[in-house]
């Protein structure tokens, strides 16, 4: 079972963003299911959102505590929330930001977990661009489908054109494409930076 956890701020669409991730995989005909923490829903204030993935039937209905993902649509939440609590050795990490993890004050997690699964995506940014607004779901969704590939860009956008209509659908699927384009090109520098690294 893939178990995601994704923090970000009342008014950002974290909880639209399970929701598509859960249709994204339930299109690939996996079983499924997005829920909400429950607690302050006001604008700015952190937000909590779940989505659980796997083969069979999902049962369980508890918040997830030992996530294998954490996508961060808000960083400045990093010094506010430990968004990475109970992260599993082997998780990836998503954050909206284009700055490093060094630039945000939180470089050891490198050390801590695989870093070939920790990325950032300027995903505000993206949106911006294209939707006009700088809410990072969708296209968090598809670095997300990038960074880990258990996900297909088009099952993330088949998710977005089911959750939108219209230009905004588009939009949307548009931002989330330059994402996953994005995260291949930051995750082909750091394997070339490995490389290096290794015949050094």
């Amino acid at each position: 079972m893939l178990q995601v956890r994704i923090h970000g701020r009342g008014g950002q669409g974290v909880v639209s963003a399970a929701e598509m991730l859960s249709v994204a995989a339930f299109d690939q005909g996996r079983h499924a299911q997005a829920f909400p923490s429950f607690g302050s829903e006001r604008t700015g204030a952190p937000v909590v959102a779940f989505c659980r993935i796997d083969d069979r039937d999902i049962r369980l209905r508890e918040p997830i505590v030992e996530p294998d993902v954490v996508i961060v649509q808000d960083p400045t939440l990093l010094h506010q929330v430990d968004v990475f609590q109970g992260l599993k050795p082997d998780g990836w990490v998503l954050i909206n930001t284009k700055r490093s993890f060094d630039d945000l004050g939180i470089g050891e997690l490198a050390t801590r977990f695989r870093h070939e699964r920790l990325c950032t995506v300027p995903a505000a940014e993206i949106a911006q661009r294209h939707v006009g607004r700088p809410l990072p779901n969708a296209a968090l969704l598809g670095g997300f489908a990038a960074l880990s590939g258990l996900i297909a860009l088009q099952a993330v956008q088949h998710a977005i054109r089911e959750k939108f209509s219209g230009r905004i659908a588009e939009a949307n699927a548009a931002a989330a494409a330059e994402a996953y384009a994005h995260v291949q090109a930051e995750m082909r520098t750091m394997q070339e930076a490995m490389r290096h690294a290794q015949a050094d």
